[in-house]
């Protein structure tokens, strides 16, 4: 049986004041772009703030790197995950100073963690020895976290196992080594994943986290101050979703369970999706709809944005965004591909979208929750197409 879609609401992600902005703006600009509302974003951070109350929250700069996302969260008080010396130029050049800076990505340049250092950043990722001793000899005496592995591959609908993080045992050698190099045995972190439904995964990576608190404690005399827990809250696409404070209430409670309250770590959330994914509206033209035969069953449309444009994430169907338009009328599955010069390029070909029979080359397409990922992931110039737009309302 083949899986199909509905018709999306545009009043699920925003007021009706809201989408009537973004829809008034968008039928004044060609296609294709994002709109991003700030608002939503303002109000994702503060519910992420009431719901963990004692957690420090640095926004994953890579999930969309507005200047003036940026510029807002930096308002609201929220501190950075970097991911880069691009990232950090961008974020300290908009007057974000280096104490709401981490550097959050183990694989970095040498020269990279000297220049951290010496723009203040004293907070760095690790999780192998060849990084660690970098860390150490170009940013003595610094705090540094050790990422490990976890699991949660199979129930995230965009997965990040293996290339990031390392096994308890090599966590626990790391910190050890990281005191006897003069550096600060700060913290664990870990991630379960991108677009993460199933809240039970953070309870199995806590309890990793506890054990390597706990050995260390004892074996060691090393008392680890932090843990990151990562991002992996999932935004609001097809499908169903807990909210925040579901994952709030649960999260905590494994928390509780494996700390006593008296010593609970510092605990840091990296979130980058569930902030500013529901923000955003990619608009879209129809650039043709044709058949490939005459008995062929499904039509293919083609539009004006692709996999290499903004719309990465669709690689192996992995995210499904809501699909909006204004046509009525009789619907049928249909094949969606991007318009480069690229057999890869096709957006949903074993998920079928239903669209209207009646929909050709001009008419618009709204992709809705695609404010995080599509920017940052789209290619400069293939075949000759720019970047993927982006306003910010």
């Amino acid at each position: 049986m083949m899986i199909t879609s509905e018709l999306a609401n545009p009043l699920e992600y925003f007021s009706q004041q809201e989408w009537e902005k973004i829809k008034s703006f968008a039928d004044s600009n060609p296609t294709p772009f994002v709109a991003i509302n700030l608002d939503n974003i303002k109000k994702k951070y503060q519910e992420l703030k009431t719901n963990f109350p004692l957690a420090k929250i640095y926004y994953a700069v890579k999930a969309n790197p507005g200047n003036e996302i940026i510029s807002l969260l930096k308002d609201l008080g929220s501190n950075f995950d970097i991911a880069s010396i691009y990232e950090l130029d961008k974020v300290m050049n908009l007057g974000v100073t280096a104490d709401r800076l981490s550097y959050g990505n183990t694989i970095k340049k040498r020269q990279d963690i000297a220049e951290f250092y010496k723009r203040g950043v004293r907070l760095f990722a690790t999780d192998s020895e060849p990084d660690l001793r970098n860390i150490a000899e170009v940013a003595p005496g610094s705090k540094v976290y050790v990422r490990v592995l976890t699991e949660g591959s199979a129930t995230s609908d965009w997965p990040l196992s293996r290339k990031f993080g390392c096994h308890v045992d090599m966590a626990i050698d790391l910190l050890v080594l990281a005191k006897k190099l003069g550096l600060e045995p700060y913290g664990i972190s870990f991630h379960v994943g991108s677009q993460q439904r199933d809240i039970n995964v953070w309870d199995a990576a806590l309890a990793k986290v506890q054990y390597i608190f706990n050995w260390l404690k004892t074996e060691e005399n090393i008392k680890l101050k932090m843990i990151n827990m990562g991002g992996g809250f999932p935004a609001h696409y097809l499908n169903r979703v807990n909210d925040i404070s579901t994952y709030a209430k649960e999260i905590l409670r494994f928390l509780g369970d494996d700390f006593n309250e008296s010593e609970l770590p510092e605990i840091i959330l990296e979130p980058g999706r569930s902030l500013v994914a529901e923000a955003g509206v990619i608009v879209t033209e129809v650039v043709l709809a044709a058949r490939k035969s005459k008995n062929e069953l499904y039509r293919w449309v083609f539009i004006d944005i692709g996999k290499f444009s903004g719309m990465i994430e669709t690689l192996d169907e992995a995210i499904k965004y809501p699909l909006y338009y204004e046509q009525s009328g009789p619907v049928e599955e249909a094949v969606i591909a991007g318009p480069t010069c690229d057999s890869v390029d096709i957006l949903y070909e074993n998920f079928k979208y239903h669209l209207p029979l009646d929909l050709k080359a001009g008419d618009r397409l709204y992709w809705l929750a695609t404010g995080a990922y599509t920017t940052s992931y789209s290619s400069i110039e293939f075949n000759g197409f720019p970047p993927l737009k982006a306003y910010y309302i």
